[in-house]
């Protein structure tokens, strides 16, 4: 069939190379990323420390970048390092009260989260987290159950790692609102693969970050701030370029930024923000809406191969419940995984998930059909 998203392919030398299926874990780097390095590190030998006059601006060029693949207006985008920092800093806005103590959470979101708002409670956090029945659906009904008027905030994510499922973000909001709390929605295996729109979702924040679908590596995630919520955050994390006058070097307390800048720290990581360019360019010139249509397409074929073979699909089937990314598992898959990835069948395999492997808008029909041969052939070899 005719496939017109494979026009961008060539933009990858990775695919000359590999048959290349773990987007979800490291999407593949764009050629054109080398020239923004190189431009990067150009400004950097002719201009000195004058660099910084395009470097800083690139931050919220960035943010604009990840704005058109979100649907976040321009100016509530601000950029960071990682999603353990920036929700680190939107937990350090928060006092806990009796009565207004609570976080919620479900136990299949990823760990590093998780971490981070367990030790909320040294602080007086009160954490609930609401456990799945079978570790591939979202518990929507328990979670929205256990959103009282307690509740602050309910950090989750919008498609879970392990299972590629989709919670259902809206159902969500209201009841979180209805009892005056905020949804911080993480969107790193979603952005880029399932369409996200912040605004008709009613998010108050949403993160992610450029290592996965965004083909951006390491290093550019982002924060959305609702402009309504904004002038109430106030992070004790914070730094000099969250001060809205960072280079009048004031002392001794902050003074926040009237802008998202203020949910920023220290210097921004800029080399970071160029290297992510590319990916962030060609999502947004692509269109989230006809890389999903052909996601469910490819991902559909996999789930309908594993059925034939007898795979335990750890992944929801109806298309509006999940990701990009189809887990099955049978026994000594990790082997197998190991195997295929050793061999340029690039995928992974996470424990409860078994092997996690995903097309995205540069995969042809044929890679699918010769992984998913492969697989098979190593089953039988290795079991």
């Amino acid at each position: 069939m005719t496939d017109s998203l494979l026009r961008w392919r060539d933009e990858f030398p990775a695919l000359e190379r590999t048959t290349y299926l773990v987007s979800h874990s490291l999407g593949a780097m764009p050629r054109a990323a080398v020239d923004h390095m190189r431009a990067y590190t150009d400004l950097w030998v002719q201009k000195g420390i004058n660099a910084w006059e395009d470097w800083l601006p690139e931050v919220d060029r960035a943010g604009e970048r990840v704005g058109k693949i979100i649907g976040a207006p321009n100016g509530t985008v601000v950029m960071a390092t990682n999603v353990s920092q920036i929700q680190a800093s939107v937990a350090s806005c928060f006092e806990y009260v009796p009565g207004k103590n609570k976080i919620v959470y479900t136990d299949l979101e990823f760990p590093s989260v998780s971490y981070l708002w367990q030790e909320e409670t040294r602080r007086g956090a009160v954490v609930e987290v609401v456990p799945s029945e079978d570790g591939i659906h979202p518990p929507m009904e328990r979670l929205l159950a256990a959103i009282d008027s307690s509740t602050l905030i309910v950090p989750v994510s919008h498609v879970v790692f392990r299972s590629s499922a989709q919670k259902d973000v809206k159902a969500l909001v209201a009841r979180a609102h209805e009892v005056g709390a905020l949804v911080l929605l993480d969107c790193y295996q979603s952005a880029g693969t399932v369409p996200v729109d912040v605004i008709d979702l009613d998010v108050d924040l949403a993160c992610g970050g450029s290592v996965k679908w965004l083909c951006g590596g390491p290093g550019a995630s982002y924060l959305y701030v609702k402009k309504e919520i904004l002038p109430s955050l106030k992070p004790r994390n914070t730094g000099w370029f969250g001060h809205a006058h960072p280079f009048a070097f004031t002392m001794p307390a902050q003074e926040y930024a009237d802008s998202t800048w203020r949910m920023m720290a220290g210097t921004p990581a800029i080399a970071a923000l160029y290297q992510a360019r590319a990916g962030a360019d060609l999502i947004g010139e692509i269109g989230v809406a006809a890389i999903r249509e052909k996601s469910l397409r490819q991902t559909t074929r996999v789930m309908a191969i594993c059925d034939a073979a007898g795979y335990t699909i750890n992944t929801p089937r109806a298309d509006a419940q999940r990701g990009g990314t189809v887990c099955f598992d049978f026994p000594r898959a990790e082997l197998v995984a190991k195997e295929l990835n050793r061999t340029g069948f690039l995928c992974d395999h996470r424990p409860k998930s078994g092997i996690r492997m995903s097309p995205h808008f540069y995969t042809t029909d044929e890679e699918i059909e010769r992984f998913m041969t492969e697989v098979a052939r190593l089953k039988v070899l290795i079991s």
